[in-house]
């Protein structure tokens, strides 16, 4: 499920760009020019992990979709592939709540035109106000308009609307629900300035609570919908009526007739309740309503579905159950554009025994359910559910009945037929975006399969990073919302999180850098421990025992031999104890809520911070002394790390614009730390395998160094840094975790806070895509056949998708496919695979999970492009390895 999620660290944030320029931040130049590398960059597969509160399919053209989360960006469908592209990865560190979608909207009339409003929370926990961004090649490339008030991706109320709307006669003309009070506002120029609506009467005033002092639930949720009803207008000229859903339970809808000059409520509407969504049948002149007696998407628990006559004003009441019947309220309503009879509903906060989903072919004169009772508790289903391909869906759970494991969900306001293919259905969840090809089967009484179709869409906040020496386990991740997971394959999805205990959220974990198979993790839960051990290398776990007056994970340290562990959990003191936690005892010296790490050699020595001081043990974590070690940050926005192999070298990395903000670095076990001069700020700090003829271990931070906020590595201690990322890679905020893998040189691991776990491969090694090793790229032998097609194009830029398939008589495993351009065209982003570009020379590499190849099977993938003059002349050769393929 999704919580409330916020960034803990403390840090400044600057104002955004200004109105009109591309959204790629951290480009401040430095005096002296920053050394670079080229990463391809993954994630290390979980697919999904958090809420979608929306989905929007393009109405004009076929298989064009967008999917946008509540904090990690927004995602276009790639048919080819079925799969999702990320768009928003260039956000960078400055604007990191531009990475929250309040909402999204593709424009039916040029389609290549997206929009998407941006801005994660309404009060102060997100020091930038909201914007609007463009974009005329499907997101690929973005502009930007900041708004005079903030958004809230992650604020209640966030599964409503869609607030963001393009007219479908005059698509220059778009509207924008602002949250706050803020009103109702229009673009009359493409979304480039923006004014309000002055002469629409209602801002909202419902507020999930009007006594939270935090500003979070007190907000007035405001304009939650527009909807436009293009039957009333022509192509060219603006739609005459308009709908717009206001957050007021006794006036919800308005109507404007007259092209948005004047607005009226409309007569005779339900009080009492939200409306969620508001959705057209332009055919036969229907407005239908799904509402909820709260604003979402945790609570509600009455709710109505609600149809209204457009040419008549006659309101009736369409419920597929009786309002005294229902606890939940209704949302995700969908028509199905090819046959508009036909509508969907959810039941989006019934949490227990399951949502449910409801389909009319009557236009809501009756209704049928996803799944139902047959004699209490059993029920049956007219679906069936595949997990496969994500299997930790089931949550580990052995439910008992009506409950059913996996759940068709939760928080499910996102659900939407595709407007071209009455057969296709997609819909969010707190956790994932399941779907199906056969949703027909429904009204001819067979079952319909839905399955995942999340691949691609990461949207995990990772809280903490740790990849052992040896092992299955290549990586562990502390998350939050779904725990956390143990990979072994970084190019596949692991089986299930951590259980035995499952965390709601793994807040710190650790190993044993001598003894790997000693893995210890500790989280929040409701009830129950909140620390838990392994000794098989992550692979399975066992509950220890809390001390008295444990609230939650805190941070936690593993000896170096694992023999014992130090506990600084939330709601007490720093614990220890040796063995598996049956027992503690405190610790002596050190203030309660310090961070807790290791040494990585001696294993009686335990390291310490807290307000600015550094705190050491040497007995195992039983007492611990404060290090006279002046200069360190003040507060509590501090990561560090001591290095694996050499008894009391650390690195602390924090701080904060209005004070000590830095890496240091210390050889003496924080009985003195330097800092680093060359380094401006840094957030995290993380070791890895050595690069070639080094002896010390590779650094990498998330950092400003020279001027430029990025990820930074460093293969001589700190003396010179290479940035690794660039401004299309920037994922918002990344200051939580990062490390180097011990096994890869090049190969590091990022967290995001809510992009999941990004890692990459340096360019001069490349990587092994997931297994081990630094073998080179494969060359695959036999035949290959390449398509090659551009499917859009623009003033100065174009998409492509390109297939290649594999014509000889031996699988491939691994592939590497070259070509030249001629007309002086760049590749801006590639799905699908990885790629680099030297002149006009682009090669593109399997992005690991499809470098398996059948022979007589195809692998696709796509990219934009740039290009400066009127042609854009296709490749004409292209070459796998040093064989030449067959054009097709």
């Amino acid at each position: 499920m999704r919580r409330t999620r916020i960034l803990v660290a403390a840090f400044s944030l600057t104002a955004g760009l200004l109105a009109g320029t591309p959204p790629a931040l951290a480009t401040a130049t430095s005096a002296a020019p920053l050394a670079a590398d080229t990463y391809t960059w993954k994630n290390a597969r979980i697919d999904g992990g958090g809420f979608v509160p929306g989905i929007v399919f393009n109405r004009t053209e076929k298989n064009l979709a967008y999917a946008r989360t509540d904090i990690g960006g927004a995602y276009r469908w790639q048919q080819s592939t079925k799969t999702w592209t990320p768009l928003l990865d260039s956000v960078g560190w400055n604007e990191w709540g531009h990475t929250g979608v309040v909402s999204l909207a593709s424009d039916p009339v040029q389609p290549d035109k997206v929009y998407a409003a941006v801005g994660t929370y309404t009060n102060s926990w997100d020091p930038t106000g909201g914007a609007v961004l463009r974009s005329a090649d499907r997101g690929a490339s973005w502009q930007k308009t900041d708004l005079p008030f903030k958004l809230g991706g992650n604020m209640p109320g966030r599964g409503m609307g869609e607030r963001l709307a393009v007219d479908p006669n005059r698509d220059s003309v778009l509207y924008l629900g602002a949250p706050s009070g803020k009103g109702l506002w229009r673009s009359t120029d493409s979304g480039v300035t923006w004014s309000q609506v002055t002469s629409f009467p209602n801002p909202g005033n419902y507020q999930q609570d009007p006594t939270d002092t935090s500003g979070y639930a007190s907000d007035n949720q405001g304009i939650v919908w527009v909807t436009f009803d293009e039957s009333t207008g022509t192509s060219g000229s603006a739609t005459k009526t308009i709908y717009v859903g206001v957050a007021d339970k006794d006036n919800a809808v308005y109507r404007s007739t007259d092209a948005g000059a004047t607005w009226t409520r409309l007569a005779g509407q339900p009080t009492g309740y939200l409306a969620h969504k508001g959705v057209l049948d332009a055919v036969n002149g229907y407005l239908y309503l799904a509402y909820s007696d709260k604003g979402g998407p945790y609570d509600g628990g009455k709710g109505r579905l609600m149809r209204y006559a457009t040419a008549t004003g006659t309101w009736t009441d369409i419920s597929p159950v009786a309002e005294a019947d229902t606890y939940y309220g209704f949302s995700g309503l969908t028509v199905d554009r090819q046959h508009p009879s036909t509508l969907m509903a959810t039941a989006y906060s019934s949490w227990w025994p399951d949502t449910q989903l409801f389909r009319s072919t009557d236009s809501g004169a009756t209704w049928t359910k996803a799944w139902d009772y047959t004699s209490y508790p059993n029920r049956v289903n007219r679906y069936t559910l595949d997990v496969s391909s994500s299997p930790w869906l089931t949550f580990g759970a052995n439910p008992s009945p009506p409950e059913q494991t996996p759940k068709l969900g939760w928080m499910t306001e996102a659900l939407e037929i595709d407007p071209f293919d009455s057969a296709r259905m997609m819909f969010g969840t707190g956790a994932t975006v399941y779907g199906t090809e056969d949703l027909t089967k429904w009204d001819s009484g067979g079952q319909f399969s839905l399955k995942p179709m999340v691949r691609g869409l990461e949207e995990t906040a990772v809280n903490d990073l740790a990849a052992p020496p040896s092992g299955d386990a290549r990586l562990f991740s502390a998350l939050g919302d779904i725990g956390g997971f143990r990979h072994t394959d970084l190019t596949s999805v692991p089986s299930m999180m951590y259980t035995s205990p499952t965390f709601t959220s793994t807040t710190s974990l650790d190993f044993a850098e001598s003894n790997p198979n000693t893995v210890v993790r500790v989280g929040d839960l409701d009830s129950g421990p909140h620390i838990a051990f392994s000794t098989d290398n992550g692979a399975n776990w066992f509950a220890g025992q809390d001390p008295s007056g444990v609230s939650g994970g805190g941070t936690v340290a593993a000896a170096a031999d694992g023999s014992r562990f130090v506990w600084s959990p939330a709601g007490t003191g720093v614990r220890h104890t040796t063995g598996f936690g049956t027992s503690w005892a405190e610790s002596a010296g050190i203030p309660a809520g310090a961070i807790v790490e290791s040494d990585r050699v001696d294993p009686k020595t335990f390291y310490g911070f807290k307000s600015g001081k550094f705190y050491v043990s040497t007995d195992g974590g039983a007492t611990f002394t404060a290090s006279s070690a002046t200069g360190l940050p003040s507060g509590d926005s501090v990561r560090f790390k001591a290095l694996p192999g050499t008894k009391g070298d650390v690195w602390l990395a924090g701080g904060a614009a209005d004070g000590a903000y830095g890496l240091w670095h210390s050889t003496d076990g924080g009985a003195s730390f330097t800092r680093l001069a060359n380094v401006e700020q840094a957030d995290t700090i993380g070791f890895g395998k050595a690069a070639p003829g080094a002896s010390y271990q590779t650094l990498y931070t998330s950092a400003k160094i020279g001027g430029v906020r990025g990820v930074f590595r460093s293969t001589d201690k700190g003396a010179s840094w290479t940035r690794i990322n660039d401004d299309a890679h920037q994922w918002g905020w990344t200051g939580a975790a990062i490390t180097g893998d011990p096994r890869v040189y090049g190969r590091v691991y990022v967290s995001t806070n809510g992009r999941g776990v990004v890692y990459g491969d340096t360019s001069d090694t490349g990587g092994d895509g997931g297994g081990g090793g630094t073998d080179p790229a494969p060359v695959p032998t036999g035949a290959c056949t390449v398509g090659y097609k551009v499917t859009h194009q623009w003033a100065d830029g174009f998409q492509a998708d390109v297939q290649l398939t594999n014509t000889g008589s031996s699988a491939w495993n691994g592939w590497s496919l070259t070509w030249s351009f001629a007309d002086g065209q760049k590749v801006t982003q590639m799905w699908n695979a990885g790629y680099t570009q030297s002149g006009a020379t682009v090669t593109a590499k399997d992005a690991g999970w499809n470098g398996t190849v059948a022979a007589g099977s195809s692998v696709a993938f796509g990219f934009t492009g740039s290009r400066s003059g009127t042609t854009n002349t296709g490749p004409v050769s292209f070459k796998l390895g040093d064989r030449t393929c067959t054009v097709a």
